[in-house]
């Protein structure tokens, strides 16, 4: 994994290349490269910063450059032996031994036809010095990210937004309807830009520039349509797709490691790879005893050690008592857009604890949840179904007591309560505005009240889009329609965004093998009714692991991948609360209403209702609005409404 930058065709186009790949040294430390070639009436510039996981030689090295083909490229390719051999059956013969190169013959043999053929996480440019075309592709589930930046006829990309707006001079303003699903979901979903002019390429999709300044768009691979063929398609045998993923993601010149949480998908990554690396490092992190007890976390430490002593895995343990007021900002600028999940910066500590100590690579359990409908707001959603039928007087009864009971002490909190409070803000809605309340921060109601009323119309435009793109399928089965809403939304925009920014903040690469093609094919042929089994979330997926791990492990307690958001909103953050409820720059641009956001803290100061997920975005979009503002680093803004 590395990271890509270059221009084609742009003003100045070395100098500003130079400038993108500089500020993406952090996800490349171990070597930089730079190309320039004429492209029509201009110029293109490819640059790369290198993270060197397969063929640590110079032949790995790039941009790498043969026969008229220039490549820069961030990823693994995980099918690249067997592409290899059928390369070399037709006569390529390679120099190295570099997934590099074997993406590059695979483009002179295949063009645009070899990307079908590719497994595995890459973001690429490849530039053909015969016809002057410069070719961006990104893969099929986004688990890689590309950025670009079009102005007339040129175009810049990179792998982190950063560096775009870097080399925008603060002339880029912030898309006010972007900021706006932000505070809905937490993040800023694929499909939009913090900045207006700036956009992500798409998923599964390549965009071909012209030296004529045509340009053309292309997708290579749609996972609506792969969702409804699976629909169709015999039941898989899920364990062999997944460790046969497992070991080819392991597939690495140096050490690698696994995350370990103590939980289902990551204690099965780890035991599928211990077949194959026996000893494998693994990373856990653990909370200091006064959070968990304010959070009411289930004890995920003990499961990671029973798990380790099993399978013959050296575990490193990671305490998270954290610089919160430091990391903050240091987190925002790694994380490109405002994203509010706090595991950032549990992935964060992990991948720096694995540097520190000579690891580059780790697998993580990424994605399963997503596919196998493991987290709560999946059974909730059906639980909801059920709930309908409950007599009114009843569920009104019911509502009355709950919203009564205080969600936390002084002391501790109750997380039963949260989530009682939770479902009972979403039973009763029909499907889609159900399902997105599941997971969002706001209601329509609440996010209308919360930011400028002249941005009503974006909030608006931020609903639609969900109820478009959850409708958008041709599935019949509730429970799938739900993990397609997830595998095309969520995970994109949230989950695979924060675990490469995190990750390559500390020059590391994290792997996924469950956001796999062939495992999601997989998981996509597997009824709603084997995902979602009684109360058992990814009961088909526990099948599968139970053949390998033990009972208490597969059926334990849903842990929690996130920070004890509580413990430190009353402590460490407290004061930065006050400060920003009260006199944050969202605050004095008219971008959030003082009114709103102040009512939200004293209720959760209180105890009544859970407001610490929306604060803590709230801190996090301050930072990231601040920099937006300073034009600094991330370009300038327009305030008083973002009009």
């Amino acid at each position: 994994m590395c990271g890509i930058a270059g221009t084609y065709r742009w003003p100045d186009g070395a100098a500003v290349a130079d400038r993108l790949t500089d500020t993406l040294a952090h996800r490349g430390p171990d070597g930089a490269g730079r190309y320039g070639h004429p492209a029509g009436d201009g110029e293109v510039h490819l640059g790369h910063r290198r993270l060197a996981v397969i063929d640590l030689s110079g032949t790995g090295a790039q941009p790498m450059v043969s026969g008229g083909l220039a490549l820069t490229y961030n990823g693994e390719l995980y099918n690249a032996p067997e592409l290899r051999a059928e390369l070399a059956a037709t006569g390529v013969r390679f120099r190295g031994t570099s997934d590099t190169e074997v993406l590059l013959e695979a483009w002179r043999r295949w063009g645009t036809g070899c990307l079908a053929r590719l497994r595995g996480m890459f973001a690429f440019g490849v530039f053909d010095e015969r016809t002057g075309e410069l070719v961006l592709a990104r893969d099929q589930l986004g688990v890689k990210p590309l950025f670009l930046l079009r102005r007339g006829a040129g175009l810049a990309f990179a792998s982190e937004l950063k560096a775009l707006a870097a080399v925008a001079g603060g002339t880029l303003q912030v898309d006010p309807a972007a900021l706006v699903a932000s505070l809905l979901y937490s993040w800023v979903p694929d499909s939009r830009c913090a900045f207006r002019e700036a956009e992500k390429l798409p998923p599964g999709s390549w965009l071909r520039c012209r030296p004529d300044g045509r340009v053309q768009r292309g997708r290579f691979w749609s996972l609506r349509d792969v969702a409804r063929e699976a629909r169709d398609s015999a039941a898989p045998d899920l364990a062999a797709a997944v460790e046969e993923s497992t070991r080819r993601h392991l597939l690495s010149d140096v050490p690698v490691a696994t995350f370990l949480s103590g939980g289902l998908d990551s204690s099965y990554l780890t035991a599928l790879a211990a077949r194959h690396r026996p000893g494998i490092s693994a990373y856990t992190i653990g909370f200091r005893a006064e959070d968990a007890k304010f959070e009411a976390m289930p004890d995920d430490l003990r499961y990671a050690r029973r798990v380790a002593e099993r399978f013959g895995v050296d575990l490193h343990e990671i305490e998270i008592a954290p610089d919160v007021l430091d990391l903050l900002p240091r987190m925002t600028y790694h994380l490109d857009e405002p994203i509010g999940d706090p595991a950032a910066i549990n992935t964060y500590l992990i991948c720096a604890a694995a540097r520190e100590a000579g690891v580059k690579v780790l697998l993580s359990g990424m994605g399963a949840d997503e596919l196998f409908a493991g987290y709560r707001k999946h059974l909730a959603n059906l639980l909801a179904l059920r709930y309908q039928r409950v007599p009114r007087p009843l569920r009104r009864g019911l509502s009355r007591a709950v919203d009564r009971l205080p969600v936390a002490t002084a002391r501790r909190g109750y997380r039963s309560v949260r989530f009682a409070k939770r479902f009972l803000s979403f039973a009763e809605l029909p499907e889609e505005t159900a399902f997105r309340r599941s997971y969002t921060l706001y209601d329509r109601a609440e996010l209308l009240a919360l930011v400028d009323p002249d941005l009503a119309p974006a909030v608006e435009d931020v609903l639609t889009e969900h109820a478009d793109i959850y409708a958008d399928n041709d599935l019949d089965d509730f429970v799938n329609r739900m993990c397609l809403g997830d595998a095309r939304m969520f995970l994109p925009g949230l989950n695979l965004a924060y675990t490469d920014r995190s990750s390559m903040a500390a020059s590391t690469e994290v792997r996924v093998p469950y956001v796999d093609v062939e495992v999601v094919r997989a998981a996509f042929a597997v009824p709603g009714d084997r995902k979602i089994a009684g109360r058992q979330g990814k009961a088909v997926l526990k099948e599968a692991a139970g053949t390998v791990l033990p009972r208490e492990i597969v059926y334990r307690p849903k842990g929690l991948f996130s920070a004890p958001l509580r413990a430190w909103m009353s402590r460490d953050l407290a004061p930065l609360v006050r400060e920003v409820v009260h006199d944050g720059l969202l605050v004095r641009s008219g971008f959030l209403r003082r009114e709103a956001l102040a009512r939200m803290a004293a209720e959760d100061a209180a105890g009544h209702r859970d407001f610490s997920k929306q604060l803590w975005h709230v801190l996090t979009l301050e930072h990231w609005y601040r920099g937006a503002a300073s034009g600094a680093v991330q370009g300038g803004v327009e305030t008083r409404g973002l009009r």
